[in-house]
């Protein structure tokens, strides 16, 4: 016959980390997913303006953006001191804004063609004539939706 052994005195079994690679290839895939890269670089500086009532924007996807301002300090030398506009990825005349207008309308859905918003990121010590001549281009080319984006702060300061 045989015996019965007593166990050892509470001995813990060690923790198993043979799932431990699937959690971290999980997360990792997870982080790679959910991460959204920057579309664009500014060439221009653009320190917003403050207001205190603002709202969100709700669909980014209908929303084009015209950035203005001065060139950023590298680039000055090759685009001089005076305010530009930035159009996607480079600096651009006022004239270019007729076609980037094309551009953008055929890459997006064509039933979004009249909800699509132009969102002026306009530098706080930029002319107000600069932002006529692009107020003026849009009118020319019927994108009447205008957003101007500022950042939250009192006015006063």
């Amino acid at each position: 016959m045989s015996r019965f052994k007593k166990k050892a005195t509470g001995d813990v079994p060690a923790i198993s980390t043979a799932s431990l690679p699937d959690i971290v290839f999980m997360l990792l895939f997870f982080f790679m997913v959910s991460t959204v890269m920057k579309d664009e670089d500014l060439l221009i500086q653009n320190s917003l303006p403050k207001a205190d009532q603002i709202t969100k924007l709700e669909k980014k996807d209908r929303v084009m953006f015209i950035f203005a301002g001065k060139p950023h300090e590298k680039y000055r030398k090759q685009y001089g001191e005076g305010a530009r506009i930035q159009l996607n990825d480079r600096l651009s005349d006022v004239t270019d804004i007729k076609n980037f207008i094309l551009a953008e309308r055929a890459a997006r859905n064509p039933e979004l063609e009249k909800v699509l918003t132009t969102s002026l990121k306009v530098d706080k010590d930029a002319k107000m004539g600069l932002v006529g001549e692009i107020k003026q281009e849009l009118r020319k080319m019927d994108a009447l939706k205008i957003n101007y984006t500022t950042t939250k702060g009192s006015v006063i300061e």
